[in-house]
C-alpha cells in the first residue's frame, strides 16, 4: 500500500483533488487502484505488486495547475510527502532528458546546467527541511522552478532540432491543417481555410454517415471534398471506423455481443466509404480509438483483429494512398478504469510488431475537460511523450489538437457546456485568448521539431456550434480571427519563409 501526505501553504491539506487522479507502474502504464483520502493523506489501494507512482492534478505555482506524477515508489509502512515526490520526478525527468538529447555539447548547456544544479539543491534543502510541513512549502518552491525549468529546456531543444530540420527543408515541409464542420459552408468559414492551412481534414462520422443500417448520406462530405478540389487543398479523410460513442450509430449496438457480425458490419461501411472516394483521397485516417473505447467488449486479439482488417481493406481498394491509425488520449488514464482496453503506446506496438500495413500513426492531443485524457500537461510531458513514438519507425501526425481560449461555460461544444474547464487544470494562467496562442506557438515549436512528425492538425476551425473543445476554435462563432488564428499563420508563413531561403541557397 502506498500513502501520501500532504500540504498546503504549511499545513495539511483537507481539501486534495483527485479528479482524473491514477496510479502506474512500469513504463508509466496506468494500473487499477483505488484512492482514498483521510485528515491530508492519499491512500492508494493498488491492485498489483511492485513499485507505483501516482499522478494527480497539482498547482505548480507559475507554471499552472498540471497533471503531475510522482516517482514510482515501493511499499511502506511510513507515508510519503506528496510535495517532495512530485519534485523529485521532475528532477529526474530533466536530468534523463538532459542526457537522452545531449543538451551538453550547446552554447546554452552549460546555463541549463548551472540552474539545474540550483534547483536541485532547492530539492536538497527541501529533503533535509524539518518539520515535514516546512519540507514540503520548500519542495513546492523547488517543484514550481523545476517545471519551469523543464519547459524551457523543452522549447531550447525544440529550437535546436527545429533549426536542424530547417536547414534539410525537413520543417518546412511540414504541414498545417485544420479539421472542417460537416454543418458549416458559410463564405467567411471557407475563407479561413483558404487563408492559413496547408491541408483539409474531413470528418467521416458512422452516425452521421449512415444514421440508419445501409441508408448513406454524403451531401456534406460530398460538397467539401468538391470545395478542397476547387481550393486546391489535400484532404485528409476519417477516422472512418471510430469507436468514440458520440460518432457510433446507435443500430451498431445490436451486434454488441456478437464479434463476428459486427466484424462484417464494419467491413462492409469501410469498403462502401473507401470505393466511393477513392480516386479523390490520397490519406486515410482508416481506425481511431479501438485502444480506449471498449463499447463492445472486444478481446485484445479481437482490437487487433479489427485494426488489420481495416488497414488492409483500404490499402486492397486504394493502394496508392496512405493509412493512418489513430490514438487517442494518449496518457492511457483510462487503462487504469477499464482493463479491457489497451494502453495506447503499447497498441501502437504492437500494430507494427504485427506487422499492420500503416503507413502513419496519429494522434490527438486535447487539454482543457475534466475527463480521462484531457487534463492539462505541461510542455515538457508533451515533448517526452511524443519522444515514445520515434520507436515505431513511423511517421507520427498530430490528427487533432485543441485548448481553450477562456474559462467560462460553453453551451456550443461537443460537451453542451457541462465541461468545468477549470477543473481540467490550466497553463500558465487561466485560460484566454492569449494563452490559447502562445501555447500553439510553443506546441507547434515542439511538434515540428520532431524528425518523425511530418503534420498538425487543429481540431476545429471556429466556436460554431458542435465545436469539440471548449472554446478550442481558432476563431470566434462569428469567425473572427482569435490571436491563436493568427499566430498559425504567421508560423506557417515563417516555415514557408525557410523553405525558399533554403531552396535559394
Amino acid at each position: 500500500m502506498l500513502r501520501f501526505e500532504v500540504y498546503s501553504d504549511g499545513r495539511g491539506d483537507d481539501g486534495i483533488d483527485l479528479s482524473g487522479a491514477y496510479l502506474f507502474g512500469q513504463d508509466g502504464i496506468p494500473v487499477r487502484g483505488d484512492l482514498v483520502v483521510s485528515e491530508g493523506t492519499i491512500t492508494c489501494k493498488k491492485r498489483v505488486h511492485g513499485a507505483c507512482g501516482l499522478a494527480l492534478l497539482w498547482d505548480a505555482g507559475g507554471p499552472g495547475r498540471l497533471m503531475l506524477p510522482t516517482t514510482r515508489l515501493p511499499d511502506r509502512d511510513r507515508p510519503y510527502n506528496l510535495n517532495i515526490e512530485l519534485a523529485r520526478a521532475r528532477l529526474r525527468l530533466i536530468g534523463g532528458k538532459i542526457e537522452e538529447w545531449g543538451l551538453f555539447d550547446y552554447g546554452d548547456a552549460a546555463r541549463f546546467n548551472r540552474e539545474f544544479r540550483t534547483v536541485r539543491q532547492m530539492f536538497i534543502t527541501a529533503l533535509k527541511g524539518d518539520p515535514p510541513q516546512r519540507a514540503a512549502e520548500l519542495a513546492d518552491q523547488a517543484l514550481e522552478a523545476a517545471v519551469t525549468l523543464s519547459e524551457r529546456l523543452a522549447l531550447f531543444h525544440a529550437d535546436v532540432f527545429l533549426d536542424r530540420k530547417s536547414a534539410a527543408g525537413a520543417a518546412a515541409r511540414t504541414r498545417f491543417g485544420c479539421r472542417v464542420s460537416l454543418d458549416h459552408l458559410s463564405s467567411d468559414y471557407q475563407d479561413r481555410l483558404r487563408d492559413a492551412l496547408d491541408f483539409l481534414a474531413i470528418p467521416m462520422p458512422w452516425k452521421q454517415v449512415e444514421p440508419h443500417e445501409s441508408r448513406y448520406q454524403f451531401s456534406q462530405i460530398d460538397t467539401w471534398i468538391n470545395f478542397a478540389a476547387r481550393a486546391r487543398k489535400p484532404i485528409q479523410v476519417g477516422p472512418v471506423i471510430d469507436f468514440d460513442p458520440v460518432n457510433l450509430p446507435e443500430w451498431l449496438y445490436l451486434w454488441e455481443h456478437d464479434y463476428d457480425s459486427l466484424r462484417e458490419v464494419i467491413y462492409e461501411h469501410l469498403q462502401h466509404i473507401v470505393k466511393r472516394y477513392a480516386r479523390q483521397v490520397r490519406t486515410w485516417s482508416v481506425v481511431s480509438g479501438l485502444h480506449a473505447f471498449n463499447n463492445f467488449n472486444l478481446s485484445f486479439d479481437q482490437i487487433m483483429e479489427l485494426t488489420r482488417m481495416c488497414c488492409l481493406l483500404v490499402k486492397k481498394l486504394a493502394p496508392r494512398s496512405q493509412v493512418m491509425i489513430e490514438t487517442v488520449m494518449p496518457w492511457g488514464e483510462y487503462y487504469a478504469r477499464n482493463q479491457r482496453t489497451i494502453p495506447p503506446q503499447l497498441y501502437a506496438d504492437m500494430a507494427v510488431q504485427s506487422a499492420i500495413q500503416a503507413d502513419a500513426f496519429g494522434v490527438q492531443i486535447f487539454m482543457g475537460v475534466p475527463q480521462d485524457g484531457y487534463y492539462v500537461r505541461d510542455l515538457m510531458q508533451i515533448s517526452s511523450l511524443l519522444d515514445e513514438y520515434v520507436s515505431l519507425h513511423k511517421p507520427v501526425r498530430i490528427t487533432a489538437c485543441a485548448v481553450p481560449s477562456g474559462m467560462e461555460a460553453d453551451v456550443g461544444d461537443a460537451w453542451g457546456g457541462e465541461a468545468d474547464v477549470a477543473q481540467a487544470g490550466y497553463w500558465h494562467g487561466p485560460w484566454s485568448q492569449r494563452l490559447q496562442a502562445e501555447w500553439l506557438q510553443a506546441f507547434y515549436r515542439i511538434v515540428i521539431s520532431k524528425p518523425y512528425v511530418d503534420s498538425i492538425c487543429w481540431r476545429d476551425l471556429g466556436d460554431t456550434p458542435g465545436h469539440y473543445m471548449p472554446h478550442g476554435g481558432l476563431c470566434s462563432q462569428d469567425m473572427e480571427p482569435k490571436l491563436a488564428f493568427r499566430e498559425l499563420r504567421n508560423f506557417r508563413a515563417k516555415m514557408a519563409t525557410k523553405l525558399e531561403s533554403n531552396n535559394n541557397e
